[in-house]
């Protein structure tokens, strides 16, 4: 019984530690695009703004990250 406990222990340590990877890369990647807004707003002399195109392409872009983060593990 002991054993299995270990392995439940083992099990939530690492999905734990994905987790806190997996939050801390994307805190640093927003921080990092929103940096980047900001010189360009800057640049422009205008206050940060999207347009609808480039945040259809941003969402497009990001959901094409996910989707080969996902693809990873697979090995095919």
């Amino acid at each position: 019984m002991e054993a299995d406990d270990n392995a439940i222990v083992q099990t939530e340590n690492w999905k734990a530690k994905v987790l806190m990877l997996g939050g801390l890369v994307g805190v640093l990647t927003g921080l990092g695009a929103a940096y980047l807004l900001i010189q360009r707003s800057e640049k422009n002399g205008a206050p940060p703004s999207l347009s609808a195109g480039e945040g259809v392409k941003l969402g497009l872009l990001v959901f094409g990250l996910l989707r080969q983060v996902t693809l990873l593990g697979r090995g095919d």
